[in-house]
């Protein structure tokens, strides 16, 4: 038995080109799971020019953006990231549910990682915890996820 398994902050990552789409609804957020984003990019040594990040007006359009940057053959990894905060409407479930199935079917589709950081919380005070400088940024997991899932799918299509 062959096993793959792969630390993304240990491998070689400076050639990848990594797409990362903001949503800018609750910017003050989103801006806090970016700065962890590029430091989960940072600890895998990801060169910053390398790195091209893309703003859309909501979560609701994130899977579009993704979507078009997945299939520009421009990057190997995509990050998006969001923040969608219950309120008193139905608001929540019309963006959260979409925007976390539209991703899901970017990544299928097109065989792209994306690391899904669209945070979907009951409060701001949620929010902010999971998009703190501290450890738990979502950001940055999502970051080092999606270059670890990278990594197994190379070694998945490498011929034996």
């Amino acid at each position: 038995m062959t096993r793959f398994k792969f630390d993304a902050t240990k491998s070689d990552n400076r050639a990848l080109r990594v797409g990362i789409v903001c949503s800018r609804f609750n910017e003050f957020i989103v801006e806090a799971l970016l700065a962890g984003a590029q430091r989960g990019l940072e600890k895998c040594a990801i060169d910053p020019n390398n790195v091209d990040v893309f703003w859309v007006p909501g979560a609701f359009e994130i899977p579009l953006a993704a979507r078009t940057m997945a299939t520009s053959g421009r990057y190997e990894v995509l990050v998006a990231l969001g923040a969608v905060i219950r309120g008193d409407t139905a608001h929540f479930e019309y963006v959260a549910g979409p925007c976390s199935d539209g991703i899901a079917r970017v990544q299928q589709d097109t065989g792209l990682p994306i690391g899904f950081a669209v945070l979907t919380t009951e409060n701001v005070e949620q929010a902010i915890e999971r998009s703190g400088p501290d450890a738990g940024n979502k950001g940055e997991e999502a970051a080092i996820g999606a270059i670890e899932t990278w990594h197994v799918l190379q070694a998945i299509r490498a011929p034996r």
